[in-house]
This record gives structure tokens, C-alpha cells and sequence, in this order.
């Protein structure tokens, strides 16, 4: 093929991509486009070609942030859900992947992808909206179902006093009752703690290690863990006892998955710079470390895999579907994300946690004018 050929190839591959794509260099100039960013911006070539990106989007916007980020850092960016204007006209909501191109100084690929993913990312949102609703309902029939319980397991007590032998075994049960219904309530007492969230600095390793020994004392002592750490990671800022309650809630779901012989569990830790998600104040969050927990048992069916952290949903028979709902729950008060997926009879969970320093590698509104500016002189 010659070099001719070659150009005409790679040239019509680019036009033939699905979704919206610019070239852009370190001064924001756009340098090509493909036909999709014609079709989505509903602007021609000629038009956008050898222009400044921000003549068509606000100098405030999101896709101005990612750009500019990725021109400081000089890696790729992931940002899901922004609503981008073109020409002051709202085009959509995309998830924008920004990457530097090897090779090109100062130059960036940007695709616009129409957002596939919103739909799991509402979902997300819905699964932990739903456990936090069942958090406050636990806490409240905790309490309404404790006073009169306490009530008829003391006039069981009154009753047994002067009960005749052959009643004495059904107050015996009554109170038997009382007790087995009290255990389920303090079941739903530590779904329901609405108190405060006390953080502190924590090394994501120290959590996992507990978390092993704890199961491996007990309902995981037949699983082969297999490790994958990056012992460099940086601290999270989270609640030591409730990330403990997170892991050992996924670890005893996959424990109980896998088989007696041969079963693994593997954990895998990395630090993954372009995962970002945005945050109700419509600030850039990054959730660079990464945990992801996979077993080789039996997996999850398709009709499961999409409601499995909702509440009341589960694979188990007799549980109550509220572990993982809890899980979600955590992970979002922790600022993080958690999904599960289920493929060739592996099942894989993949958290992602923002850093101790939540702030840092953020680019201020201010900043981001200011580079602007510089790069037009």
C-alpha cells in the first residue's frame, strides 16, 4: 500500500468514527475535526477548523477544564456527564475523553461521547439514593419496633411468674420471639446508623489486610487469596471501620460463590490518574485509587447483574438483600464509586476512592481564565 493509500485510509477512518472528535494544540486552537463533530456541533469544517475552541463554548466551561487539564498533566482525562453548549445551543450530555498524542508536543485528542454510560451512572445514583431511604426507615422502625417489643417480652417475664406448667412454654416462646425479632432489628440498627462520618487518613492496604485475616478466621477459609497491590498508593481520607464493613460484605459474597477446591478470590490495587466523576457543585473529583475484587465463582445472571445494589436484591436464599446496598451506600459517603460485572463465570467489583487530599490537581475558574489568556498572546 502506498504512502497515498495510507493518508486515504487513515483519513476515512477518521470521518467514519461514530463519535464527535477534535484535534486540538496547547493554544486551544482546533487543528481537525472529524464529520461527527460537523454532524453533533451542527457547524461545518471550514467553520471550527483554525478557530479557538472557546469561540464556540463558554470561557466557564467543563470541556475547557478537561482540555486544560490535560494539557497540564499530560495524560489522559475521563470526565462522565457534562451537558456541553455549542454556540450557546445545549448539544448534549457526553462523556469526554481527553489524551495527549504521543509524538505531537502540545497537541490532544478530544472525543465527545454521546453518554452511553448515563443510564448505569442514574442507575448508580438510584441505588444509593434507595439505600440511604432504607437507612432512614431502618432507623426508624428500629426504634418504633424496640419500644413495644421490650413491652411484651417484660409482661412475658410477669406472666411466666405465675404461669401454670403447661402455659410456661408459651411464654417461654413469646420471650424466645422477642429475643430472635430484637437480633433482626439490630441487623437493621447497623444499616440504619445515620451518625456522622468520621474520616481519617488511611492506607487502603492496612483495610484490605484486616479485612483478609477476619475472613480467612472465618467464612473464607477455604479460598486462596491472590494479591496484586501497588505498594506506592497514596491515602485515602475514609472511616476505617465502615471500609472494613464494605470489603468483608463483598469478600464474603465471593467466598460463598467460589468452590471448595480451587476457589480464589483476587484483589488488585492501582492507581488510575484519569478517573474523575463530577461532583454536585460541579467540581471535578478525581477517584484515582482503584480497587478491584474478583472471584472465579459461579457469577451473577444478567437479569441480577444491573440490581444488585439495590435494596432488598439478592442471590443468597434467606438474606436479606441489603449487604451490598449497604456497600453502595459507604462507598458513596466516601465520595467513591463501586460497580460489579459478571463475565466467563468471574465476578468483578471495582471501587474507585478519591485521595486523602481530595483538592489537589484541581484547576480553579480563576486559573483556568488566566491560562486562557496566556495562551492568547
Amino acid at each position: 500500500m502506498s504512502k497515498k493509500d495510507f493518508e486515504n485510509f487513515f483519513s476515512s477512518l477518521w470521518n467514519t468514527f461514530p463519535h464527535p472528535c477534535f484535534v486540538i494544540d496547547k493554544k486551544l486552537e482546533i487543528i481537525d475535526i472529524n464529520v461527527s463533530s460537523e454532524t453533533i456541533c451542527m457547524t461545518s469544517k471550514h467553520r471550527m477548523v483554525g478557530k479557538k475552541i472557546y469561540d464556540f463554548v463558554e470561557k466557564g466551561s467543563l470541556l475547557l477544564k478537561v482540555i486544560d487539564q490535560t494539557h497540564f498533566k499530560q495524560s489522559p482525562i475521563v470526565i462522565y456527564d457534562i451537558d456541553i453548549f455549542w454556540g450557546k445551543k445545549e448539544i448534549g450530555k457526553f462523556n469526554v475523553h481527553s489524551s495527549p498524542i504521543e509524538g505531537n508536543l502540545g497537541f490532544i485528542l478530544l472525543v465527545m461521547n454521546v453518554n452511553p454510560k448515563k443510564e448505569r451512572i442514574d442507575k448508580k445514583l438510584l441505588h444509593q439514593n434507595a439505600a440511604r431511604s432504607v437507612s432512614g426507615l431502618s432507623a426508624m422502625l428500629a426504634h418504633e419496633i424496640r419500644n413495644p417489643l421490650a413491652g411484651i417480652s417484660g409482661a412475658a417475664q410477669l406472666l411466666a411468674q405465675n404461669a401454670e406448667p403447661e402455659d410456661f412454654k408459651f411464654t417461654k416462646l413469646i420471650q424466645s420471639e422477642c429475643k430472635r425479632i430484637g437480633n433482626l432489628v439490630s441487623k437493621f440498627e447497623i444499616f440504619g446508623d445515620l451518625g456522622p462520618l468520621v474520616k481519617s487518613n488511611i492506607n487502603i492496604h492496612d483495610v484490605i489486610e484486616k479485612t483478609k485475616d477476619l475472613a480467612k478466621a472465618g467464612f473464607a477459609s477455604h479460598v486462596r487469596f491472590l494479591e496484586e497491590y501497588d505498594p506506592s498508593l497514596p491515602d485515602i481520607k475514609g472511616n476505617f471501620d465502615q471500609l472494613i464493613q464494605v470489603f468483608l460484605n463483598i469478600i464474603k459474597n465471593s467466598s460463598e460463590a467460589v468452590s471448595e477446591n480451587g476457589g480464589y478470590i483476587k484483589i488488585k490495587t492501582s492507581y488510575q490518574s484519569g478517573i474523575k466523576i463530577l461532583s454536585v457543585n460541579n467540581r471535578m473529583e478525581d477517584l484515582p485509587i482503584s480497587i478491584s475484587i474478583i472471584d472465579n465463582g459461579k457469577g451473577i445472571s444478567d437479569d441480577l447483574i444491573d440490581k444488585i445494589f439495590e435494596p432488598f436484591v439478592g442471590t443468597k436464599t434467606g438474606g436479606s438483600g441489603l449487604g451490598l446496598s449497604l456497600v453502595s451506600k459507604i462507598i458513596a459517603d466516601h465520595g467513591g464509586t463501586i460497580e460489579c460485572n459478571s463475565k466467563d463465570n468471574k465476578t468483578f467489583f471495582n471501587l474507585n476512592l478519591p485521595l486523602a487530599d481530595d483538592s489537589k490537581g484541581i484547576i480553579s475558574d480563576y486559573d483556568i481564565h488566566k491560562r486562557l489568556l496566556i495562551s492568547e498572546d
